[in-house]
């Protein structure tokens, strides 16, 4: 299958080139030229289904053609050795919990998914690749864990300073070896666009094999949209409408769900949820696309005032309003009925809600309630509450249970790479052997 960019001015590449570039020459980003529709017959019967099985039918229709499908379902069994539970909260509203991965964010997904087709696209080469990526939270971890001590590839993460959690940035921090943690003096808007514009340096490439982890990248998009059939799967029996809740900051979820859509899978709506970086429902609101600077929230994963997927989304709805006004509801929230929502469900309901999941709870039940006929909501719980322990228990007036497996952690020292905001520093630090 071939890959063009958003920006339309780069001709057809194949995946691999697509995955090992990240940012195509023009400055857009990979989409399949066109996305491959599944037949009728898999899709009537996703309740019958295991994760796995799901996965590799939707991965086969992007990747037949370059990977062998040997390989594939490795790779697809050996990525989603873990459960995405669905599992209900209240009436008509269940919690899909992405978070029981290695780094417990829904990241493990499409990040160790991407780590293992880099892998095997650069078997072989002699040439180091360099792996760069810019993240708000949990991006970084997730692709710290998939790309630790991999052969022939050096990862470079650039996070915000103070923007974090703590236990985030332990995820980020400790792990060493092939993995550099670069902490900006910024906001993530700015490491996004340093990490951007290394990607698309001509003297940097020209050097370096270097290509992006972010969503950007379209092997990261690409198993984002698997568990949303896995997801569907599940509820289709109910024989109700199905609406999808993201907690959107950057998009790539939302994305992964729209491209699942026009797969064919029959999602009745989306909605984007977001804090107080509300960017894209503005744009349903009024019809204007006016990225800002980012601004800091207790859901701080979402803290996004230029979201790169937008691309994408206009380029699947060839760029029309009305497209994404059908398939897409927009709501936002402030920290405070976020922490009211955490503490409500808490209390109503016995389940923890994170920061961001709180998020799309709250908007899978403000569209439930606009709603007449009877209609199931999804919201994407995307990180374990514990990530956010500060938070949690600021909100909540009392201690919450930390896993082992984040524990361990907390418990590790920390490599830090402390930096300017400047591309300049950056190009150096890509520099070194």
């Amino acid at each position: 299958m071939l890959y063009s960019s958003t920006s339309r001015l780069t001709t057809h590449v194949p995946l691999e080139k697509a995955v090992l570039k990240g940012l195509a020459d023009d400055g857009g980003l990979y989409m399949p030229a066109s996305v491959p529709v599944l037949p009728p017959a898999f899709l009537e019967s996703l309740h019958q289904l295991s994760l796995q099985e799901i996965a590799y039918t939707v991965a086969s229709a992007f990747l037949q053609e370059d990977v062998p499908a040997q390989v594939l379902k490795s790779l697809v069994e050996e990525v989603l050795n873990f459960e995405i539970p669905l599992v209900k909260v209240e009436k008509d509203i269940y919690s899909l919990e992405l978070f029981h991965g290695p780094t417990m964010a829904f990241k493990d997904v499409g990040a160790r998914f991407m780590s293992r087709l880099m892998a095997y696209f650069t078997r072989g080469k002699n040439e180091a690749l360099k792996v760069i990526v810019a993240t708000s939270g949990d991006t970084g971890s997730a692709v710290a864990a998939g790309f630790h001590q991999v052969q022939g590839i050096q990862v470079y993460i650039l996070y915000p300073k103070g923007k974090v959690s703590p236990l985030q940035q332990k995820q980020l921090t400790t792990w060493g070896d092939n993995i550099t943690a670069i902490e900006v003096e910024g906001t993530f808007d700015d490491c996004q666009r340093l990490a951007k514009q290394a990607l698309a340096d001509q003297e940097l490439n020209q050097r370096h094999l270097l290509t992006s982890a972010n969503s950007i990248n379209i092997a990261r998009l690409i198993p984002q949209s698997f568990y949303y059939f896995y997801a569907y799967g599940q509820l289709q029996q109910q024989d109700k409408p199905i609406v999808f809740s993201v907690p959107s900051g950057n998009f790539g979820n939302l994305t992964g769900g729209l491209l699942a859509a026009a797969m064919g899978l029959p999602v009745h709506r989306f909605i984007a949820a977001t804090n107080a970086n509300d960017v894209v429902p503005q744009y349903l609101q009024t019809g204007v696309y006016a990225p800002k600077p980012s601004v800091q929230t207790i859901s701080n994963a979402m803290d996004v005032g230029s979201p790169s997927n937008y691309a994408r989304m206009e380029a699947l709805f060839s760029g029309e309003l009305e497209q994404f006004r059908r398939r897409i509801a927009g709501y936002t929230f402030t920290d405070e009925e976020t922490q009211k929502t955490i503490r409500e469900v808490y209390q109503r309901n016995g389940y923890l809600l994170d920061p961001h999941g709180a998020v799309a709870f709250s908007g899978a039940r403000k569209l439930l309630s606009q709603t007449k006929e009877p209609t199931i909501a999804v919201f994407l719980e995307t990180a374990h509450p514990a990530k956010f322990r500060e938070v949690m228990e600021d909100t909540l007036g009392e201690a919450i249970a930390i896993p082992a497996k984040l524990q361990r952690f907390a418990e590790k020292q920390e490599h830090i790479v402390p930096m300017q905001n400047s591309f300049e520093e950056l190009k150096s630090i890509l520099s070194e052997v």
